[in-house]
C-alpha cells in the first residue's frame, strides 16, 4: 500500500458531534471500499463509524503510539507479514463470521480476521506490445525485451510489492527470478504501477488483481490481466481489533460486519475486493474467475514476514532496470 499521511476522512456517518463511543476505524482502503463497508457497519450493527485513512505502515505505528491510551478500536487492513509486527497493539477476535473462512487463511489465535483475498496479476496494456504476443507467464517477462517495459511496487516500502517479489522468488528457479528483477522498473508507489500501465508508460504491470482489473472495468479494451500459466500467488488482507479498543464490544460487532457475506459482496461490486469467505461466487458479481480456475502457488506468510529483513537486503543487491517515483 501506498505510504500516505493518516488524514481523517469525512464520509458519510462521520459528524463532527459523533460519540466518543462510535467505533473508529483505521483504514488503508479507498473511498469507495470506505463507504460500502460504513453503509453495512450502519445496516447490520447499527453502529455510526469514524475513518481514519493512511498508508498501512503509517496507521500501525500510529496505534502503536497510542497503546497507551488507544483512540481507535478497529484496523482495516493490511497483510500478515506487515500486521505480524505490531501484534502486541493488537487483540485477538474470533468472529462469528470467519465459520466462513477457510481455515488456511486464518491466522494463529485469530490475531487478525482475514477480510479479502488478493490474486498476483501481470496487467498489460496491448496497446504497448508493438505486435508481440502477450505474456503468457512469468518465464516470458524474464526475457530482456521486456527490459524496462514492466513496473513494480517497491517492497522495502509497500506491503503490496514485498508479498509480490517474496512469491515469486519462490514460485520460479533463480535464474529466471534474477532475469525477471533485471527487467523490472521498482515504483516507490503502489498505486503508480496500474496507473502507468494505463496511462501507456509502461506495458506490463506486476499488481493485484483488484488493482488491475478496475481498469478493465471502467473499459480500457486494451487493458487485460494475465493469470501466469505456471502459477501465480494470493495473499489475504486482514483486519484487526485494537487492544483496548475504546468502544468495547461495539468495535467486534464492526468487525463482524466488515467480514459478513453483505459486506465482502459490497466490497467486491464496488471495490473489486475478492472475497475471503467460501459462500459468495465471483462471477455472479463480476467478471473475474473463480478462484478454483487459477493455479495457485502458496507460499508462507510466517516465513515471509520473519525474513523480511534478509529478503530485502538480497532484493537491494540485485540488478534492475530502473526506478520511478
Amino acid at each position: 500500500m501506498k505510504k500516505l499521511a493518516a488524514t481523517t476522512l469525512l464520509l458519510a456517518g462521520l459528524a463532527a458531534g459523533a460519540e466518543a463511543a462510535d467505533p473508529v476505524i483505521y483504514t488503508t482502503n479507498p473511498v469507495p471500499a470506505v463507504e460500502a463497508a460504513q453503509a453495512v457497519i450502519k445496516d447490520k450493527a447499527g453502529l455510526t463509524t469514524g475513518i481514519i485513512t493512511g498508508g498501512s505502515g503509517v496507521l500501525l505505528r500510529r496505534i502503536e503510539a497510542e497503546k497507551a491510551a488507544p483512540q481507535g478500536d478497529v484496523f482495516w487492513s493490511s497483510s500478515a507479514n506487515t500486521m505480524g509486527a505490531f501484534k502486541d497493539v493488537l487483540e485477538p477476535y474470533s468472529s462469528p463470521e470467519l465459520s466462513a473462512v477457510p481455515a488456511d487463511l486464518r491466522v494463529a489465535d485469530d490475531y487478525f480476521q482475514p477480510a479479502n483475498l488478493h490474486v498476483v496479476t501481470v496487467m498489460v496494456n496491448t496497446d504497448q506490445l508493438d505486435g508481440a504476443p502477450a505474456p503468457a507467464d512469468w518465464k516470458d517477462l524474464a526475457d530482456p525485451a521486456w527490459k524496462g517495459r514492466i513496473i513494480l511496487p517497491d517492497p522495502a516500502n509497500s506491503s503490496t510489492g514485498y508479498t509480490i517479489v517474496w512469491g515469486l522468488s519462490k514460485l520460479l528457479d533463480a535464474e529466471t527470478y534474477k532475469a525477471l528483477v533485471a527487467n523490472l522498473v521498482v515504483s516507490s508507489s503502489s498505486s503508480a504501477v496500474p496507473k502507468g500501465v494505463a496511462m501507456g508508460e509502461y506495458a506490463a504491470g506486476i499488481t493485484f488483481e483488484t488493482n488491475s482489473y478496475s481498469y478493465v472495468d471502467g473499459g480500457q479494451t486494451e487493458i487485460s490481466i494475465v493469470y501466469p500459466s505456471s502459477g501465480t500467488f494470493t495473499t489475504p488482507e486482514y483486519s484487526a481489533l485494537v487492544k483496548g479498543a475504546p468502544a468495547g464490544d461495539d468495535a467486534r460487532k464492526a468487525i463482524d460486519a466488515l467480514l459478513s457475506k453483505d459486506s465482502q459482496i459490497e466490497l467486491l461490486k464496488v471495490a473489486f475486493r475478492r472475497p475471503s469467505r467460501t459462500d459468495i461466487k465471483v462471477s455472479d458479481y463480476v467478471k473475474l474467475p473463480e478462484l478454483s480456475s487459477i493455479k495457485i502457488f502458496k507460499i508462507d506468510e510466517d516465513e515471509a514476514a520473519k525474513s523480511r529483513d534478509a529478503f530485502l537486503a538480497e532484493w537491494a543487491a540485485l540488478p534492475k532496470a530502473g526506478s520511478s517515483e
